[in-house]
């Protein structure tokens, strides 16, 4: 069965963001992401129901091409996905994922000041995450969407800081762009995510 796209989970455009970015965003580059994850799953079906897999090595096969296009289209979908849903919030940080963060960092404008250098030093994405094999809060940083991730962290607040996000409204100001997301963020469902997450 084919991923579907999900649809943007507010009815108006989040403050600091256009409605022309936010379209190209969701509606081109994520749903372009969608169909690749689906074209590739399709294409895997008969290399792994007896297909010829004969040629499989590490330097190229159409196995290795696919299942690297694999996790870059998936991770290109999944973290769309959670960073449209942080997004069209007041901005407010409240709830067990605050307090949690005032732990680790000593207050709440410390953590944003951090979770905001870490977004001026990353090439695609800085993800708050939490690593069910520490039992900790994270922030990772991810160059490209299928580089950076770690296994079994599990993101809670997702910022794209690739171009694309901001370059329409921002111009090359990435510092303003990451002002904006921070004061507009969901601390609602970043709350339930952290919730799910950290009883699991």
């Amino acid at each position: 069965m084919n991923y579907q796209p999900k649809q943007l989970p507010f009815s108006q455009t989040p403050p600091g963001i256009s409605e022309k970015t936010l379209t190209i965003h969701h509606d081109k580059l994520y749903v372009g992401y969608v169909n690749k994850k689906n074209e590739i799953e399709t294409k895997l079906i008969p290399l792994q129901t007896g297909g010829d897999v004969s040629s499989a090595n590490q330097s190229y096969s159409e196995l290795r091409a696919l299942k690297d296009g694999e996790t870059f289209a998936a991770n290109g979908v999944y973290l769309h996905e959670w960073y449209f849903d942080v997004l069209g919030g007041d901005g407010v940080p409240t709830g067990a994922l605050a307090d949690a963060l005032v732990a680790i960092h000593g207050s709440i404008e410390n953590f944003l000041g951090y979770f905001a250098a870490c977004g001026m030093a990353a090439r695609g994405w800085s993800v708050l995450a939490f690593d069910t094999r520490d039992q900790q809060l994270k922030v990772f940083n991810c160059d490209a969407h299928n580089q950076g991730g770690v296994w079994g962290a599990i993101p809670l607040i997702v910022l794209d800081v690739y171009e694309h996000a901001y370059f329409l409204d921002y111009g090359s100001d990435r510092k303003a762009y990451i002002e904006a997301f921070l004061k507009q963020l969901n601390w609602t469902k970043a709350n339930e995510l952290y919730a799910a997450v950290s009883r699991a």
